[in-house]
């Protein structure tokens, strides 16, 4: 059991790892971030110098590039991980360069990310790989599978390939005694991505747990597909790896199911949202031989209800059974807290060229400066902590 309660008001805790030069980049950054007309100029006139080749690479690395990325390269990230360790932290290595979509693109994404895992082997603080199977294959191709249109010889040659990238980096996983997320999609295709996360759960996580698939609790039947998941997991004979996550393409699910005139797969309210994340929460605890969680929260309550099942159900908190997890850059009251009451927490530490992760930063601005209270919320711990430290 944790040696102490998990308190996210601790904030001598949550802002441990920071200097005072640190926490005044990150005031910056969210000062920046909590203005959202402010906010929008400056992506708009970063894509601009980017897109010009202006010499602004300095400028994102001491500002947004550094607050939410790890680094630019495999090294660069680790050496952040690292100090992430210091404070009972672990980390997740997560290549945020879209790709082209060609077989060219796919395959070095593939090579790319089987190196994050060849290096989180070398350390005990990196348990996790992260895979997109948009970042190894054609998407049109999965959205054609999904709508029960025929393949073309080519394909299905291209979807064959697709499949032994996937296979390929679980079996790295699995050989190097790791674990890897599969990232969750768009809903017209996200079958397809079920399929192939539990044919690799088949092969790969019969004795121990190495493959979860992610869970957007934002859609209004994903609770009965949690459910209906752990059945088949039980029928067949593997453990359920289970990521859950409220979820990030709200807004084009509203928007195509409105073009094409059928009705939206997404909650009717984020109440509805926070009630079905916290139920799967607790479904899986509550199945805790069957399924392993990642809860991905960037939700206090929501984190603290974790807290108070697994204490329910005898879980050890240091078990790989239940891990939380935060993007980097963001909730570091939540996770320095958790992890300083004993549980395990992984950060998802993005990185690649600066000019390659715009996609994701732009991702990360927009999210934090038009989710209610949430960059408001970073905004008004940071300052608090600097009135703490007398800055």
């Amino acid at each position: 059991m944790p040696a102490q309660p998990v308190s996210f008001e601790n904030l001598k805790v949550a802002f441990a790892s920071k200097s005072d030069a640190e926490l005044k980049k990150m005031y910056l950054v969210f000062a920046l971030l909590n203005n959202k007309t402010i906010s929008d100029i400056g992506i708009a006139l970063t894509h601009f110098a980017l897109k010009i080749h202006l010499p602004i690479k300095w400028i994102m690395k001491q500002t947004m590039f550094g607050h939410f990325c790890g680094g630019e390269t495999i090294s660069e990230s680790v050496e952040d991980c690292k100090n992430l360790a210091k404070y009972g932290v672990e980390s997740c290595l997560d290549y945020s360069v879209e790709g082209k979509g060609d077989e060219e693109s796919f395959d070095s994404t593939t090579a790319e990310i089987r190196q994050t895992l060849i290096e989180s082997a070398k350390t005990d603080y990196l348990p996790f790989g992260v895979l997109k199977i948009t970042g190894l294959g054609d998407y049109h191709i999965l959205i054609k599978i999904q709508a029960g249109e025929k393949l073309t010889k080519e394909e299905e040659a291209a979807f064959g390939r697709t499949k032994d990238r996937v296979d390929l980096l679980c079996k790295t996983a699995h050989d190097l005694d790791l674990k890897i997320l599969i990232d969750a999609e768009e809903s017209w295709f996200q079958d397809v991505v079920d399929t192939l996360a539990y044919e690799a759960m088949g092969k790969y996580n019969k004795e121990r747990c190495v493959v979860y698939n992610t869970y957007q609790m934002y859609r209004a039947d994903m609770l009965d597909r949690l459910k209906e998941a752990k059945r088949r997991s039980e029928e067949v004979g593997y453990k359920l790896g289970a990521k859950l996550v409220r979820g990030a393409y709200m807004e084009k699910e509203w928007q195509r199911a409105a073009e094409l005139g059928y009705k939206s797969p997404i909650q009717p309210d984020k109440a509805s949202t926070d009630r079905d994340y916290n139920a799967g929460v607790e479904f899986c605890i509550a199945n805790h031989g069957q399924i392993f969680l990642m809860s991905g929260s960037h939700n206090e309550n929501s984190n603290l209800l974790v807290v108070d099942l697994m204490n329910k159900f005898g879980i050890d908190p240091k078990s790989d059974q239940v891990f939380f997890a935060q993007l980097y850059g963001m909730s570091d009251n939540i996770s320095f807290n958790l992890a300083n009451a004993g549980y395990r927490v992984v950060k998802y530490v993005p990185y690649g060229p600066v000019n390659k992760v715009m996609p994701y930063l732009t991702r990360r601005a927009a999210e934090n400066s038009s989710i209610a209270g949430q960059s408001s919320r970073e905004f008004e711990l940071i300052k608090r902590e600097m009135k703490r430290r007398g800055k």
